[in-house]
């Protein structure tokens, strides 16, 4: 078994913005999403974690380093934020009012259709984010990790976890920097323990 702390990464400046589809552009946090994430160190202080993952974009790489309380963080691809293509950049209201058929294709089937068109579809997130975890099953089994991440890729692969149509990923929300914590066993149950938490 392994016992995983998942986080969302901490505010960033479009999240502040009317939640601008970030995706794959590289910002970093806000005052508050900076204050966040030490929230989360305060709360895990004294938790032994073995190992700190994160995705390579500096607001997730960025919300490991603070929230662990400066252990190494090992950055790997596949835990990167879905590729939006053309919603990059632009809120749910501005890409809609520009094309709302790739909205539509996306919300009917994500697992297949492609995000803002060009982009990542959901079931290439869930294949690679899957890959990771067992992964991690492997290399830490037994073990306690802490994993920082994005709100498409974490909501994703839970979805897919908790045996949900992949539609129904929007069903659940993750906030900034709270804390989502579950349990991958040998056998592939995932067992969600908290969601949204503000500590273990």
């Amino acid at each position: 078994m392994l016992r995983v702390i998942l986080l969302r990464h901490g505010e960033t400046p479009y999240n502040a913005a009317g939640n601008k589809y970030c995706g794959r552009t590289d910002l970093g946090l806000t005052e508050k999403g900076l204050a966040q994430a030490a929230k989360v160190a305060a709360s895990l202080k004294g938790v032994n974690i073995d190992a700190v993952y994160s995705s390579p974009l500096q607001r997730a790489r960025i919300t490991a380093e603070i929230a662990s309380g400066n252990r190494p963080v090992t950055t790997d691809e596949r835990l990167i934020e879905i590729d939006f293509g053309l919603w990059e950049g632009k809120t749910k209201e501005e890409f809609n009012a520009e094309n709302p058929s790739y909205w539509k294709e996306w919300m009917a089937d994500p697992r297949s259709a492609k995000a803002g068109g060009t982009g990542e579809s959901g079931g290439d997130v869930v294949k690679r984010v899957n890959d990771f975890f067992n992964e991690m099953l492997q290399k830490h089994h037994g073990q306690l990790i802490l994993v920082v991440a994005h709100n498409g890729v974490n909501r994703l692969y839970m979805a897919e976890k908790l045996g949900m149509p992949l539609s129904n990923y929007r069903s659940f929300d993750i906030e900034n920097s709270s804390i989502t914590y579950f349990e991958l066993h040998d056998d592939g149950r995932f067992v969600l323990k908290k969601l949204n938490a503000q500590s273990l």
